[in-house]
């Protein structure tokens, strides 16, 4: 069987900042003897994710002694232009690239409009290579592990995603690694993660209160750390576009983030602890 995390031509490695994407990447490294100088690690930053992801990307780069590029989103005309090259130092932590991009589309993303993981990680990925790489065409690594049946269908059905020059890789789906598999590793090393593992997801994972995450564990998150919802619940608040249905929110299925703020700081339970979150291509 041929080595599925071996690299012979551009590849970028999509690194969300969590253990499964991370292992993606070590066996990368085991695989080709580092780095190859034909592939590129690349972390979009959000500004939403919780400073142990951060801690964590920079942790994977310093101990294995590979270089990871941090980019965020940035609202310009010309696609080039659309990100900025920062780090663990200058990255943005107050949510500043996702609040660039919804002030540019004068709406939030929802369950059925997702523009957010394509605007601010999947167009990024790709005008990196394009702009700043030169590349024309290029493999796209991405840690779907093979116990995401329905992840791994779809991109196997469409693995450009629409994107001219990529070609999507799934080599944990190939090499048939599981979420205990990734979390077996991770038990083994001499670092990990510093976010809870429950039954191997992370909830604190990918942005904080991502709309995509079950209402229960939004809720949990928000009574654990109220601070989390103030973002949140300030983007509700300023959308002005009246001509977009539910545009000014997240979700319209569930309370607005305030309102769990306020629920939560009551201390009374609102959501069925066992709903499940929606399947999003961020990553883990």
């Amino acid at each position: 069987m041929t080595d599925p995390f071996k690299i012979d031509s551009p590849t970028c490695i999509s690194f969300s900042g969590g253990r499964t994407s991370a292992y993606m990447l070590w066996r990368v490294l085991q695989s080709n003897g580092g780095l190859p100088p034909e592939a590129v690690v690349l972390f979009a930053n959000t500004g939403k994710e919780d400073e142990a992801t951060l801690r964590f990307v920079q942790d994977c780069s310093d101990r294995w002694g590979v270089h990871i590029t941090w980019i965020e989103y940035q609202s310009a005309e010309d696609p080039k232009d659309r990100l900025k090259v920062v780090d663990f130092a200058s990255a943005a932590r107050n949510g500043e690239p996702f609040e660039a991009l919804i002030r540019k589309k004068n709406y939030l993303p929802n369950p059925v409009t997702r523009f957010c993981t394509v605007d601010l990680k999947i167009k990024p990925f790709a005008n990196y290579c394009r702009h700043h790489l030169g590349w024309d065409e290029w493999d796209n690594m991405i840690g779907i592990r093979a116990d995401e049946p329905r992840r791994v269908a779809k991109i196997r059905a469409n693995p450009s995603d629409g994107v001219k020059g990529i070609h999507r890789l799934m080599p944990l789906a190939t090499a048939c690694i599981s979420k205990q598999d990734v979390g077996a590793f991770w038990g083994q090393q001499p670092f990990d993660l510093e976010l809870p593992n429950i039954a191997g997801v992370t909830y604190h994972g990918n942005c904080d209160l991502c709309f995509l995450k079950g209402a229960s564990q939004v809720y949990s998150l928000i009574a654990e750390k109220p601070a989390r919802a103030v973002w949140w619940a300030k983007q509700e608040g300023s959308i002005t576009n009246p001509g977009i249905v539910g545009g000014g929110y997240f979700r319209k299925d569930r309370p607005s983030y305030a309102a769990m703020a306020k629920f939560a700081s009551e201390q009374r339970d609102m959501f069925d602890p066992n709903e499940e979150a929606i399947a999003c291509f961020c990553g883990e």
